[in-house]
């Protein structure tokens, strides 16, 4: 690069010139500052790392990592700061043996969750979910297998009833958020987690009907993090479900006190032999007391995450949706010469249509990445054959003579909601903006490369095939990941590369991509009921987790429509 410059110099070329004429604007990174750093966090650095950074000054050079560490890579959030202390300390209780499709953190670890909203929304979030370090002690993990079959069953067992049923991603979350709890009771009282040290073999569901676990447990919560917030809520909520009268899974499960052992401070042999004496009265007892937490911890819950806060300058423009995009052209700019560089140019162009399809579609994270494709010229899956797989599908309409999406209204969290009707969600994509030619250049080619002669799970979207990663198919960590890291390559500005579309951006995940949508719709329209449609919800959603709709967008709106009165005179 120095010698191009020289070049460039010498024949009174403008700065720059030759640079921009190559096909991959490869970075690296050295020096005594990173001497340090692990190969593998240099690679990550380096993209975001201006050309001449190896012959900047010290000073200079620390600068632009502290920038680059806590805007890009971590993102400079007092709740990301939490994260990072809450991921060194890990307390769950795992439960290896059950697993459900894609969401398998039982099996995986429990990882952290991040502000990834994903199928659950911005109202039921955990920052504190980290890979587990105990497995589930068998009694335990059987009664945990008994809770989940009761949930997930197609037809209730024989004197059973039960009300409502689990999908798999619901069932999953459960599981890592009563682990979570598990975990708490059982981590050692002096260690790091200061948890209350509960033999493992003594922890039991059973325990769930003690007002005073519940009230540990909650306190527990909000000591570490230093306030009550709406998961507590929503934990208490899950209690409230399993000791429900009639369809309660704990109320109905009287031979879980056999299994109740004393434990000082918390629950004593009185307390065991009076719901050993009378189950339902022991949940009756506590279903009241957790009916008056839940109404107390509302009242001073506050809110650890803004959901917006990663994306506040795309949310306060006059049209979010126009300046999301340019992400979307700022990866064409940057995109390589697929001729010369096929992998990075297939991830280029992989990040391009995720971008777009998710500002298209607004679809939830699940439904994104689970979405097949039918090749032009082949048979696409029937509907049934879809809501069978509970996937929707990218096929070529002959009709319309465009890219279609096909979902079946199953395939969605919210499948009884009124928005579907049990109807199909379907969708012509426009051929706008070079997006016709990108998918049929990904189908034709980019998904080869990103195979690699792998196995095609069929998804439109597919992981880059690697020596270390096989597996073609995204779970919902890694799909999140390949979001996030589109955003800090190309939507956050660097100001010491030029690179990245969107000054003051924050690194998120594709359920921020929704926020957009909405917000965009009711700048324009201030209908909630248009908004929903665009985010297949219901208006009451988006007032209460999607839409930014501020009191002066609302003036802004009806101000603009008053004016024209005046413009007409």
């Amino acid at each position: 690069m120095e010698v191009l410059a020289r070049i460039e110099r010498r024949y009174r070329l403008s700065a720059g010139y030759f640079k921009a004429k190559l096909p991959l604007q490869t970075r690296s990174a050295s020096g005594h500052i990173l001497d340090d750093i692990g190969s593998a966090e240099r690679r990550r650095l380096a993209w975001h790392l201006p050309d001449d950074f190896n012959t900047r000054r010290s000073e200079e050079q620390e600068e632009i990592l502290e920038w680059v560490r806590r805007v890009i890579i971590s993102g400079s959030t007092d709740y990301r700061k939490f994260q990072a202390a809450a991921l060194k300390q890990r307390y769950a209780i795992r439960f290896p043996g059950i697993t459900y499709g894609q969401s398998d953190a039982a099996n995986d670890g429990y990882r952290l969750q991040r502000e990834q909203q994903d199928d659950d929304g911005a109202q039921f979030e955990d920052p504190d979910l980290m890979s587990g370090v105990i497995d589930a002690p068998p009694v335990l993990g059987m009664e945990m297998a008994d809770l989940i079959r009761f949930k997930t069953a197609t037809l209730t067992a024989f004197g059973l009833q039960r009300n409502g049923v689990w999908g798999e991603e619901t069932a999953s979350q459960k599981v890592e958020h009563l682990g979570l709890m598990f975990g708490a009771l059982a981590a050692h009282p002096r260690g790091p987690v200061r948890g209350y040290g509960v033999p493992t073999q003594h922890v039991t569901f059973g325990l769930l009907v003690f007002p005073s676990v519940w009230d540990w447990y909650v306190q527990w919560r909000e000591r570490r993090r230093g306030f009550y917030t709406a998961w507590e809520v929503d934990m208490l909520r899950i209690s409230l479900a399993l000791t429900r009268k009639d369809t309660g899974w704990l109320r109905q499960q009287p031979h879980l006190a056999s299994r109740l052992r004393p434990i000082n401070g918390l629950v004593s042999q009185p307390d065991i032999d009076r719901a050993r004496g009378d189950w339902d009265d022991a949940c009756d007892v506590y279903f009241k007391h957790a009916s008056s937490r839940v109404k107390e911890i509302q009242r001073v819950a506050r809110v650890h995450r803004d959901p917006f806060e990663p994306i506040m300058p795309v949310l306060e423009a006059d049209s979010p949706v126009a300046e999301y995009r340019k992400i979307t052209e700022e990866i064409l700019r940057l995109m390589p010469d697929g001729r010369i560089h096929r992998r990075p140019a297939a991830e280029a162009v992989r990040s391009f249509l995720m971008l777009r399809f998710g500002l298209h579609l607004g679809l939830r994270q699940k439904n994104l990445r689970q979405l097949m494709v039918s090749e032009p010229g082949r048979l696409p899956r029937s509907e049934r054959q879809l809501a069978d797989m509970k996937r929707g599908e990218l096929r070529w309409s002959e009709r319309e003579k465009g890219w279609e999406v096909l979902i079946p209204s199953v395939a969605f969290k919210n499948a009884n909601s009124s928005f579907f009707g049990s109807k199909p969600f379907r969708l012509l994509l426009p051929n706008l903006g070079g997006l016709y030619e990108h998918i049929e250049a990904y189908i034709d080619r980019h998904r080869r490369v990103l195979l690699g002669g792998m196995e095609d799970p069929g998804t439109f979207f597919i992981k880059t095939v690697k020596a270390t990663s096989k597996d073609a198919a995204y779970d919902r960590n890694t799909f999140y990941e390949a979001w996030r890291l589109t955003i800090q390559r190309y939507g956050i500005h660097n100001p010491y590369t030029k690179r990245g579309a969107i000054p003051g951006l924050l690194p998120h995940g594709p359920h921020n991509v929704r926020d957009v949508l909405a917000t965009h719709i009711l700048k324009q329209t201030g209908s909630y009921e248009q908004a929903s449609y665009a985010i297949q919800d219901t208006p009451d959603m988006v007032a209460h987790h999607y839409g930014r709709f501020l009191p002066q967008d609302k003036a802004a709106l009806a101000a603009r429509i008053l004016n024209q009165v005046w413009q007409a005179a």
